[in-house]
């Protein structure tokens, strides 16, 4: 269990310091990630993860990531994150969310992604049920 949150803590150092290559080596060649709100966006391979964070690295120069809160079980670590920096276009970069993870060894081998952009306008959660039951 020790092991699993230290390949999370390397992950979060490695995203910090823009290493992507420590960042891609947190994962395993056949990692899986799956995106449940969004099922399209899931993705096999270290080679996509790497893909993702050359494109954030180059859009959000600045961004830092933080490990909120975390959990773990067995070999699934829950981690609840925050990630904020600038575009290069000057607009604030802001998410939050649930990545859950399954590790073995110092390798993540599958997530279930779960961060979204941070919705910062004033609507209520009443505005927001009105939305969706209304769009659907």
């Amino acid at each position: 269990m020790e092991q699993s949150l230290a390949t999370i803590d390397r992950l979060v150092r490695a995203t910090n310091q823009h290493d992507l290559e420590a960042l891609t080596a947190c994962f395993a060649e056949d990692y899986q990630n799956e995106t449940p709100a969004h099922p399209a966006r899931g993705f096999r391979g270290r080679a996509q993860v790497r893909r993702n964070w050359d494109q954030i690295f180059a859009f959000v120069p600045d961004i830092h990531v933080e490990v909120v809160r975390s959990a773990i079980k067995t070999d699934t670590v829950w981690t609840e994150w925050e990630m904020r920096g600038t575009r290069r276009d000057g607009k604030p970069h802001w998410s939050r969310g649930v990545i859950v993870f399954g590790v073995s060894g110092d390798a993540i081998h599958w997530a279930r992604f779960y961060v979204e952009p941070v919705d910062e306008s004033d609507q209520t959660v009443d505005d927001a049920i009105r939305e969706q039951v209304v769009r659907q």
